[in-house]
């Protein structure tokens, strides 16, 4: 006959939950003298080297805030790290378009972008600012002021182009919310 084993688990509900065990977690601390809290930032002790500090969030921050990611780079260097750099985050910007942000930060489309342009205003621009603009500019080359002019006239039906993908964002982010 086997001897049974005790167990915490007997009967209904489970007192533990599934997969766990006694052992006690480990949780390294913040390398910052006198901190308690987790440390789970990790930050370079030296420019390209493997060894690391282990910072809680706020020491993380106060620790990067001095930190010079070009120091001891030639400028072009410097240049095409910083390129390689926004290269490879352009992803997390233009993730932001699906709905999580405000005007200004990656919640406008390449289009909307370009209408931007068109029209002389900054990414950032609200839809009073846009019709503030799109009618100033109707204003100085509608084919009526300046009969004839086929710059003008090319000019107007961009402004007109712009001011509809705009119009139509804007309607989009209405009814979305």
């Amino acid at each position: 006959m086997s001897r049974s084993t005790r167990s915490l688990d007997w009967g209904f509900p489970r007192w533990r939950s599934y997969g766990t065990s006694r052992e006690t977690a480990k949780v390294r601390l913040c390398d910052r003298h006198g901190c308690d809290e987790p440390g789970n930032c990790p930050a370079p002790k030296a420019p390209n080297s493997p060894e690391r500090w282990y910072f809680c969030q706020r020491h993380a921050a106060e620790y990067n805030s001095k930190w010079d990611y070009f120091e001891g780079l030639e400028k072009a260097e410097a240049e095409e790290r910083a390129g390689a750099e926004e290269r490879t985050n352009s992803g997390y910007a233009s993730a932001a378009y699906y709905g999580w942000s405000g005007s200004g930060d990656g919640s406008r489309s390449a289009d909307e972008m370009r209408a931007l342009e068109v029209l002389g205003l900054d990414a950032d621009a609200d839809f009073e600012t846009v019709k503030k603009a799109w009618r100033a500019r109707a204003k100085e080359v509608h084919p009526d002021v300046k009969p004839g002019d086929s710059e003008a006239a090319k000019h107007f039906q961009a402004c007109q182009l712009a001011y509809e993908v705009l119009r139509q964002a804007e309607e989009r982010r209405e009814w979305r919310g």
